[in-house]
C-alpha cells in the first residue's frame, strides 16, 4: 500500500512539472516577440535643408540718443512766456519761450535810426564827391561808417530775436529747466531737446573680431522692456584704434526707433550679422555630439543608426551649417541620441523643426 503512493506521487510530480515546463515556453515565445519591439529605440528624425546663415556676435550697450541739444539763453532777461512743456515734440525754429526784450528793441531801434542818419548823409555827400566836392578819404570815411552802423544794427536785431528762445533741433522736449519770472543770465540752460527717432549705441568689442566687422552691417537688438521682439540697428561706424584701457575697439551702432519703442538709458542686447553664407546645408544644433575631437551625428538608414563625422561652419539662432557629411535626404536623429551606439535599432518620427535662422 506505501509503495503504490510513492509510485503515485512520483506521476504527479511528473506530470505539474510538464505542465509548468509547457506554460513556461508559450509565455517565452510571446516575451520574445515584445523584447524585439523594446529593443528599439525611440527617436526623433528630421532632415537637413538649405537656408541662408549668418555669422554672429552678441555684445550689450546702453541706447542713448545721438541729435541731443541743450538750450541756453543767448541774451539776459525775465522769462514772460512758457510755451512748450516736457514731452512735446518740437521743430528746429520753435519758439519755446519768451523773454522780456523791451531794453533790446529799444537798442534796435536806436541802432536803426542811426543807421538810417548815416545812410541819409552818405547820400547826400554822394553827390557832393561826384562832383569833385569832397575828398575821397572823406568820402570813404563815410561809406566806412555806414558799414559799420549797419553791422551794429543787424547785432541788434539778432539781439532782440534772441529775446524768443528757440528750438535747434527738431525732437522732444526731455526737461524744461526754467520758470515763469525767472530771470535768466546769459548761457543759462533753459530746455534740453532729444530726437528719439533715432537712437545710438556704442558697442565695446575685444580686438580679436576686429578684422569681422565694418560699417553697413545689419545688427537686431533686444531690451527688457520688449523681450522677444528684435530691432534693426545697423553698424554705421567702426574703429580702427584700440582702446589700451581694455583692449577693446569701438563699433558705433544706430537703432531705428520711429516706433516710438525705445528710449535713451535703456540697456540692449545687439546681435551683429557679419558675415553670411547663402544656401547653406543646416540641421538644429542640438542634433550634434562632440566627443574625442569629433562633431558627429546620428543617421538613420532602414531603422538602424550609423555614427557619422561631420563639418560645421557658422552656428546661429539654434542651427548649425554642415559643410561636408550630409545631403538633404539624409535622416538625422535630433532626439534621444545621447542613448544610441553604432548600430541601435530605432522607431522614428519626424521631428518638427522651424526651418529659419537668424
Amino acid at each position: 500500500m506505501k509503495k503504490n503512493t510513492r509510485i503515485t506521487a512520483t506521476m504527479i510530480a511528473i506530470v505539474t512539472a510538464s505542465s509548468v515546463a509547457g506554460c513556461g515556453v508559450g509565455k517565452a515565445s510571446i516575451a520574445d516577440g515584445d523584447s524585439v519591439q523594446a529593443a528599439r529605440v525611440p527617436v526623433e528624425v528630421t532632415q537637413p535643408y538649405h537656408s541662408d546663415i549668418y555669422a554672429t556676435y552678441a555684445t550689450s550697450a546702453t541706447l542713448a540718443a545721438d541729435a541731443d541739444a541743450r538750450i541756453s539763453a543767448r541774451v539776459p532777461g525775465d522769462v514772460v512766456e512758457l510755451l512748450v512743456e516736457e514731452g512735446d515734440h518740437v521743430e528746429a525754429g520753435q519758439i519755446l519761450a519768451r523773454l522780456d526784450g523791451e531794453r533790446l528793441r529799444l537798442d534796435m531801434l536806436a541802432a536803426r535810426a542811426e543807421l538810417q542818419r548815416a545812410e541819409k548823409e552818405y547820400e547826400r555827400n554822394t553827390d557832393l564827391y561826384d562832383r569833385g566836392l569832397i575828398s575821397a578819404s572823406t568820402y570813404d570815411g563815410l561809406k566806412f561808417t555806414l558799414a559799420a552802423l549797419m553791422a551794429t544794427y543787424n547785432i541788434k536785431v539778432l539781439d532782440y530775436d534772441y529775446a524768443n528762445i528757440r528750438a535747434t533741433i527738431s525732437g522732444v522736449v526731455a526737461t524744461r529747466e526754467i520758470k515763469l519770472g525767472e530771470n535768466l543770465s546769459v548761457g543759462q540752460v533753459a530746455f534740453q531737446i532729444t530726437d528719439t527717432s533715432e537712437l545710438i549705441a556704442y558697442l565695446q568689442i575685444p580686438q580679436a573680431e576686429l578684422r569681422k566687422f565694418a560699417a553697413g552691417h545689419a545688427a537686431t537688438v533686444v531690451v527688457a522692456s520688449m523681450p522677444g521682439t528684435k530691432i534693426s540697428a545697423t553698424i554705421v561706424r567702426v574703429s580702427p584704434t584700440i582702446d589700451a584701457r581694455n583692449g577693446t575697439f569701438r563699433a558705433t551702432a544706430i537703432i531705428d526707433n520711429s516706433a516710438g519703442n525705445l528710449a535713451p538709458g535703456m540697456f540692449g542686447q545687439f546681435t551683429i550679422a557679419y558675415e553670411k553664407h547663402d544656401h547653406a546645408l543646416v540641421i538644429p544644433a542640438h542634433a550634434l555630439l562632440d566627443e574625442d575631437d569629433e562633431t558627429t551625428v546620428y543617421v538613420v538608414d532602414n531603422g538602424e543608426v550609423a555614427r557619422r563625422t561631420v563639418e560645421t561652419g557658422i552656428r546661429s539662432d539654434g542651427v548649425v551649417e554642415i559643410l561636408a557629411g550630409l545631403t538633404n535626404s539624409d535622416q538625422i536623429v535630433v532626439v534621444g541620441q545621447s542613448s544610441l551606439r553604432n548600430g541601435s535599432k530605432v522607431l522614428a518620427s519626424t521631428a518638427s523643426t522651424d526651418q529659419s535662422t537668424g
